[in-house]
């Protein structure tokens, strides 16, 4: 192939991919913008903020609050008085209303030092997914400790598969710092219907059903 055949082969598949409004383009289109986010959005992100899970879809309802504040405070509010964090206290937390299944957070990276009671974090544990619960409470003795619990559940998880009550900084995976409501369904909708055809290239945004 000469340099004129090249160049001519090139105008026909850019025309194909950008301007020719047939289902075969578009088809093409989904594909290419999908390894675009795949290979190149998602690690660049990942780099940027120092972090292998930059964005996450929410996957249950463990941090929803379904009510106004104070409506939420009531209903929950002797936990975390018991815990040692009052209402004003409360307040001042990142994410302080909770958020949805279907949401997509987007994550910083995992230093500890920099990680509060209040924030969001998402850590790896025995389950398929990793989980996104908020810090109850930081503990220091030969390395930093937390505790975190959904703020729709009950108490902190402690069981055989995840003991919440002692997370090392090991298994943080990073802090949320953006929340974008609803679009993570894409995520769920995926994976539930297609995801699993393709554990070994989407283990990261899009995780693998078991």
């Amino acid at each position: 192939m000469n340099k004129n055949e090249f160049k001519k082969l090139l105008k026909k598949v850019w025309y194909f991919i950008w301007e020719d409004n047939s289902i075969w383009s578009w088809l093409v289109n989904i594909i290419l913008a999908f390894l675009l986010i795949l290979f190149i959005v998602y690690p660049g992100l990942g780099f940027l903020l120092t972090t292998s899970h930059p964005v996450v879809a929410v996957v249950s309802e463990s941090m929803e609050h379904n009510m106004e504040f104070d409506a939420w405070w009531e209903k929950n509010k002797d936990w975390y008085i018991g815990s040692g964090i009052n209402k004003q206290y409360f307040k001042t937390f990142s994410l302080k209303n909770g958020f949805n299944k279907g949401d997509i957070m987007v994550l910083v990276g995992r230093d500890a030092e920099n990680i509060e009671v209040g924030d969001i974090i998402v850590f790896r544990s025995s389950k398929k997914d990793p989980i996104i619960h908020r810090v109850v409470k930081k503990m220091e003795d030969d390395g930093i400790y937390f505790q975190t619990k959904g703020d729709n559940n009950k108490d902190s998880i402690k069981s055989i598969v995840l003991d919440e009550t002692n997370l090392r900084e090991e298994v943080i995976i990073g802090k949320a710092v953006l929340r974008i409501p609803f679009l993570g369904y894409i995520k769920i909708i995926w994976n539930k219907f297609i995801g699993a055809q393709y554990c070994k290239i989407t283990n990261n945004f899009f995780p693998c059903r078991r």
